[in-house]
């Protein structure tokens, strides 16, 4: 199982029908379908591109069997599956797990931030992987969780045999070095930030969950092959086109920016679901220009 975690997997999008709000499932398995065919090594269903917290259970669901027909048994189909308590977390990923799921990516609950001190988020994870019926994978996403895994409790927690690796969304390199010592055969360091997948990968990472991969799988999986064959400077020049994308479209722009990002390739895209905004006129513009300009440098 841990070695079919590296590579390029890509969070993707929850599809919703423009006039009334509900889920688009025939949209989104179109997606997933293209997302596959483009290469990618697997995806994960309900997490933050994924608006998970903005899904009922029933939608979660029928995003997953969806999913679950799209994803061939030799990619990866990983489902997030965190939630606030450590019941409902165990129920979701049940659910997962009864829908064919290969593995669940669990954000630490962070409601309460000011109580998950190390004792409480330890005792969580370690019911959930004790009790879940399939992989369980860390997620550390500072951006919305207001504090950070703490490498420690990391280090400990990679030598559960149901914890099989980690996303570290967190962008901040001395982090990410702070993670890296967990990793083993049994347990993959992935990172979540595309600014820094090649940076990542040189330092032994063996894979990335990036939202840009949805719709700039091949630049991020020419990044990921050039450093595989030991290509630096390949990599480093596909780095550089994937990075203003991964840095305004995903990390300024949001969910909002992915959708009008993959309007623009040709797949389906979408509002978000309220209260988020679709973006206007300029920013629609913006996207398409950093598109635009990354396919530019690619013809240089």
């Amino acid at each position: 199982m841990t070695a079919r975690l590296a590579g390029v997997f890509g969070p993707v999008i929850s599809t919703f029908y423009p006039g009334t709000g509900e889920l688009d499932v025939a949209s989104f398995a179109a997606n997933v379908r293209a997302h596959i065919a483009a290469g990618l090594h697997g995806v994960v269903v309900a997490g933050s591109t994924g608006e998970a917290a903005l899904l009922d259970g029933a939608e979660r669901s029928a995003l997953l069997d969806a999913a679950r027909e799209m994803v061939p048994r030799e990619r990866m189909l990983i489902a997030g599956t965190g939630a606030e308590s450590t019941r409902a977390c165990l129920q979701l990923t049940r659910d997962a797990a009864s829908r064919g799921v290969d593995a669940v990516l669990v954000v630490a609950p962070h409601y309460y931030g000011s109580a998950m001190t190390i004792e409480v988020l330890r005792a969580h994870y370690r019911r959930i992987a004790d009790q879940s019926p399939v992989p369980v994978m860390l997620y550390n996403i500072p951006k919305y969780m207001h504090f950070a895994l703490p490498a420690e409790l990391v280090a400990e927690l990679a030598q559960h045999e149901n914890v099989i690796g980690m996303k570290d969304s967190s962008g901040n390199r001395e982090l990410f070095a702070g993670y890296m010592p967990s990793q083993s055969d049994a347990f993959a360091v992935l990172t979540g930030n595309a600014q820094m997948f090649q940076h990542a990968l040189s330092v032994g990472s063996r894979g990335g969950i990036l939202a840009a991969a949805l719709f700039a799988p091949v630049i991020a999986l020419e990044i990921f092959e050039a450093m595989r064959r030991g290509d630096r400077a390949a990599a480093e020049a596909a780095q550089e086109r994937l990075t203003p994308l991964g840095a305004t479209i995903v990390g300024e722009l949001g969910v909002p920016g992915v959708k009008a990002a993959l309007e623009s390739i040709g797949l389906a895209g979408g509002p978000p679901r309220s209260p988020l905004r679709p973006l206007d006129a300029a920013q629609r513009t913006r996207v398409e220009q950093l598109l635009h300009g990354a396919e530019r440098l690619a013809a240089v």
